[in-house]
C-alpha cells in the first residue's frame, strides 16, 4: 500500500471520499479540494477508470518546509527520480505557488527541472529532456504556507475530460460537476429501478451522458485516450490491462430507463447528438428539438417515474432577467401539470429565480460552476410541495420615476443581491458597515457601488467612445434604479458621480447641491468623517481596510509615519493601536484639516500626533527622524504645481522605498502600496531588503472580485 492523493473541485470532497472508499482505498485525510489515501497500484488503476469526481491522482514524493530557492533545489534533488523516469525520457513540471524567494511559477519550475536534471547527470551520467506534450513524467510541485509538496501526476489531463465532449454549448457543465449534481439528486439509486431521466434544457448533453454512464455502469475513464501513468517507470502494463478489461466487462447497456433531452436550439441538439455518439450511448440517450412549453412525459412508450434534471440559463446578460422569471414559472408549471410523483433537480446560478417555479425545494446544495456561485435545488413533485408563485413583475415604479426598473436594472439588481448575500456573513462577523458591493461586475454597467452605513456611493467609470451618450445615461439610470430597489435608501443618501465628456478639467460632474455635507462611519472601533459629494473619493479608501487593520495590530509602542496620508485614517488606527507617536504628511491643507477632524472624532488630541503639510519628496529628504512603522501609499502620478517635480510611482518607487528604509528602524516594517494596475516592483534594485508580497492578505472579500485594485508589500531590513 502506498500513499496517494486525489484532487477535486471545492465542495466535492465528501463525494470523492465516498468514491475512493467504494473502490477499495483507505482514506487518510481530507483538505479543501484534496483527499489523501492509501491504496495498492491496482486500486489506483481502478480509481483512474472509475472516478467520476476527481480531477487528478497524484503520487506524493515529499513534503518539506521551504524558505529559499536553494531549499527547493535540495528537496527535489534528493528524490530518487531514476526510479520514476528513464534517463533518456522526457519530463514536464507543473509548479504552483510563490514566496519572496520564488517570485514566479516559471522560476520555480525551472529550479525544479534543474534539480532533477542534475540528479540524473550525477547518478547515471545523462539527463532527460523537457517536453510539454505527452511527457514521460509529469512532476507536480505546490508551494504553500512555507512548505513544498512534490508529487508525480499519474493522470495528466484532468480526469473530468472523458473524451466524448469535443463540442459544447454556450454554458457547459464540466463532466465531474454534472456527475456531482447527479449524485446529489440520488440518480444512481433511481437508475437501479430503471427510473427515467429527462432534461428539458439539455444543452450539449453533459448531464444526459453522465447519467447514462452511471446507469450503464460505464467507467468514465474508458473514453480517455491517454493517462500520464502509462509512461511512468512504476507502471505495470499487465495490471493496467486487467483493470481496463474488468471495466469494459462491467458495462451494462441493456435495461436502462428512458434518458431523454430536449432543447429549443437545433444547433445545440446537433452538438449533443455528436457528444452522445462519441460516448457510445446513441441507443441509450435520445435528444430532440422541443421548447420548454411542450415539455411533458413521453406517451408512446412505458416510462417509470424518475428524475428531471436541468441547468437553466443564469440570466446574466442584458434583457434576460424578465425572460428568466417567465422561464422558471413555465418550468414549475410543467413540473406540476405533468410530473407529479417525480423527483427534480434544478442547478442554477440564479437561486432567487427558483422562487418563481411555485414548488418548494426540500433540499439545497451550494456548488460552483467554475467561478460562478450556484445552487442545486431538489424538489419532490408532490401536491403538498406546490405553492403559489409570486407574480412575474413584483417590482413597481412610479410612472414619472427617471430610474425605472427595466430589464437591465433587473440584471443589476440580481447581481447586487447575489453579492450582498455572499458578503453578509463576513460583514456580520467583522462588523463591517462600509464596503464595496459592485465593481463593474458586468461590463455594460461599468460603475463602482460602495455602501457607507445607510448611504450608497455610485461612481460611474468612463464609457468607451463607441457607446452613445444616451446609452451610457440609460445604463447609469438602470444602476441607480437597482440600488434603490435593493438597498432602499432615501434618495438623499445616494451619491451619484458620473463621468462625462466634459471640456473642463473636472473629472466628475458635481452631483448636486449637497456639497459640504458629511456624516460619520465606524471601522474596527474607529470613527471617520465621510463626504460623498465634494470630491472624487469619500475620505476612506475601502480597499485598504486590511492594511489599516494590520497597522493597528502592529502599532503598539511604535513611532508611525504615514506618507501621502490623505485623511490620515491609517494614522488614526495606528494611534488607537498604541503608537507612541504618529506623523502624517500630505501636500493638501484640505486633507490635513480633514485628518485633524478624524483624530478629534476619536479623542486623539495628543501633541505627539503631528500633521506635516509638505511635498513628500522634500519632507523625506529633510527628515532626520527614525520610525518603526511606515506606510508609503503614493498616487500613481502627480504633477501638482506645488511639487518641485512630477511623481511617477513606477519610475520613482525605488528611491522612495530606499529613503524610507533609511528612516526605518531595525526590526521595523515599511508597508508599500499603490494602485497602478501595471506596476512591477523592482526586486533587483531592492534585493538588500526582505520583501513579502502582501497583496492577497490586503484584500478583503468585497474586493476579491477585483484583485488589481491595488498591490501591497511588507519591506524589512534583511538579516
Amino acid at each position: 500500500m502506498q500513499h496517494f492523493s486525489a484532487t477535486c473541485p471545492k465542495g466535492f470532497e465528501q463525494l470523492l471520499q465516498n468514491e475512493l472508499i467504494s473502490l477499495g482505498a483507505e482514506v487518510v485525510s481530507e483538505t479543501v479540494g484534496s483527499i489523501r489515501f492509501q491504496a495498492t497500484l491496482e486500486t489506483v488503476y481502478k480509481i483512474c477508470f472509475w472516478t467520476r469526481i476527481a480531477n487528478k491522482i497524484l503520487l506524493p514524493l515529499d513534503d518539506k518546509p521551504l524558505k529559499t530557492d536553494q531549499d527547493l533545489y535540495d528537496v527535489v534533488y534528493r528524490l530518487p527520480w531514476e526510479e520514476h523516469l528513464d534517463a533518456n525520457g522526457s519530463l514536464w513540471i507543473q509548479f504552483a505557488g510563490t514566496n519572496r524567494f520564488i517570485r514566479d511559477t516559471q522560476f520555480g519550475a525551472r529550479k525544479t527541472k534543474d534539480a532533477i536534471v542534475d540528479r540524473f547527470r550525477d547518478q547515471v551520467g545523462t539527463r532527460p529532456g523537457v517536453e510539454k506534450v505527452r511527457p514521460d513524467l509529469t512532476v507536480n510541485v505546490r508551494l504553500a504556507k512555507g512548505r513544498v509538496a512534490v508529487a508525480i501526476d499519474l493522470t495528466g489531463e484532468s480526469l473530468h475530460r472523458r473524451g466524448y465532449r469535443l463540442q459544447q454549448g454556450t454554458a457547459p457543465l464540466k463532466e465531474n460537476l454534472a456527475a456531482a449534481i447527479l449524485y446529489r439528486c440520488g440518480w444512481p439509486e433511481i437508475a437501479t429501478r430503471q427510473g427515467a431521466l429527462l432534461d428539458p434544457m439539455c444543452g450539449s448533453g453533459t448531464l444526459l451522458i453522465e447519467a447514462a454512464m452511471m446507469a450503464a455502469n460505464m467507467a468514465p475513464g474508458l473514453g480517455r485516450s491517454d493517462f500520464a501513468l502509462l509512461r511512468w517507470q512504476g507502471h505495470d502494463p499487465g495490471l493496467w490491462l486487467q483493470c481496463q478489461e474488468q471495466a469494459q466487462d462491467s458495462v451494462r447497456l441493456d435495461n436502462i430507463g428512458e434518458i431523454r433531452g430536449y432543447d429549443i436550439s437545433r444547433q445545440v441538439v446537433d452538438i449533443a447528438e455528436q457528444n452522445i455518439a462519441r460516448a457510445g450511448l446513441a441507443r441509450q440517450v435520445r435528444v430532440s428539438v422541443k421548447p420548454l412549453a411542450e415539455f411533458k412525459k413521453p406517451t408512446h412508450t412505458a416510462i417509470n417515474p424518475g428524475l428531471i434534471i436541468t441547468n437553466p440559463p443564469y440570466g446574466e446578460r442584458l434583457g434576460e432577467i424578465q425572460q428568466l422569471t417567465v422561464l422558471y414559472r413555465l418550468l414549475g408549471d410543467r413540473f406540476k401539470s405533468e410530473f407529479e410523483g417525480w423527483q427534480a433537480g434544478v442547478f442554477t446560478g440564479n437561486p432567487d429565480a427558483g422562487k418563481f417555479m411555485g414548488v418548494r425545494a426540500h433540499k439545497k446544495y451550494k456548488l460552483f460552476n467554475g467561478a460562478i456561485p450556484a445552487e442545486l435545488l431538489l424538489f419532490d413533485l408532490q401536491p403538498n410541495q406546490f405553492i403559489d408563485a409570486p407574480p412575474p413583475d413584483i417590482i413597481l415604479t412610479a410612472p414619472n420615476d427617471p430610474y425605472k426598473v427595466t430589464d437591465g436594472a433587473r440584471m443589476v439588481m440580481n447581481r447586487l443581491q447575489k453579492n450582498s448575500k455572499q458578503l453578509s456573513k463576513w460583514r456580520k462577523n467583522n462588523e463591517i458597515e462600509c464596503y464595496r458591493v459592485y465593481d463593474a461586475d458586468m461590463p455594460e454597467y461599468s460603475a463602482a457601488i460602495d455602501v457607507y452605513s445607510d448611504y450608497v456611493h455610485i461612481q460611474e467609470y468612463q464609457a468607451p467612445k463607441s457607446v452613445p451618450e444616451e446609452t451610457a445615461q440609460a445604463r447609469f439610470n438602470d444602476i441607480v434604479a437597482a440600488v434603490k430597489q435593493v438597498f432602499q435608501p432615501d434618495i438623499e443618501k445616494i451619491s451619484l458621480k458620473q463621468r462625462r465628456k466634459n471640456k473642463g478639467k473636472q473629472q466628475y460632474e458635481r452631483a448636486d447641491e449637497r456639497a459640504g455635507r458629511t456624516f460619520n462611519v465606524q471601522e474596527s472601533g474607529a470613527e471617520f468623517e465621510i463626504n460623498l459629494w465634494d470630491y472624487l473619493d469619500s475620505g476612506l479608501f475601502l480597499d485598504h481596510r486590511p492594511v489599516r487593520n494590520y497597522i493597528r495590530q502592529h502599532a503598539k509602542d511604535t513611532k508611525f509615519l504615514n506618507l501621502f496620508c490623505y485623511t490620515a485614517t491609517a494614522s488614526v488606527h495606528a494611534a488607537l493601536g498604541g503608537a507612541t507617536e504618529t506623523v502624517s504628511v500630505d501636500m493638501s491643507h484640505t486633507y490635513l484639516d480633514w485628518a485633524k477632524r478624524n483624530f478629534a472624532l476619536n479623542n486623539l488630541r495628543s501633541a505627539k500626533h503631528r500633521f506635516e503639510q509638505s511635498d513628500c519628496f522634500d519632507w523625506l529628504q529633510n527628515c532626520r527622524e527614525g520610525f518603526d512603522l511606515i506606510l508609503l501609499d503614493p498616487p500613481t502620478f502627480s504633477n501638482s504645481k506645488r511639487m518641485k517635480e512630477t511623481l511617477d510611482v513606477q519610475r520613482d518607487h525605488v528611491r522612495l522605498i530606499k529613503r524610507c528604509m533609511e528612516l526605518l528602524s531595525v526590526g521595523g516594517t515599511l508597508i508599500f502600496s499603490n494602485n497602478l494596475r501595471t506596476f512591477e516592483l523592482d526586486y533587483a534594485a531592492l534585493e538588500r531588503y526582505s520583501i513579502t508580497d502582501y497583496h492577497k492578505p490586503s484584500l478583503d472579500p468585497d474586493f476579491a472580485r477585483n484583485p488589481k485594485i491595488h498591490q501591497c508589500w511588507l519591506i524589512r531590513h534583511g538579516d
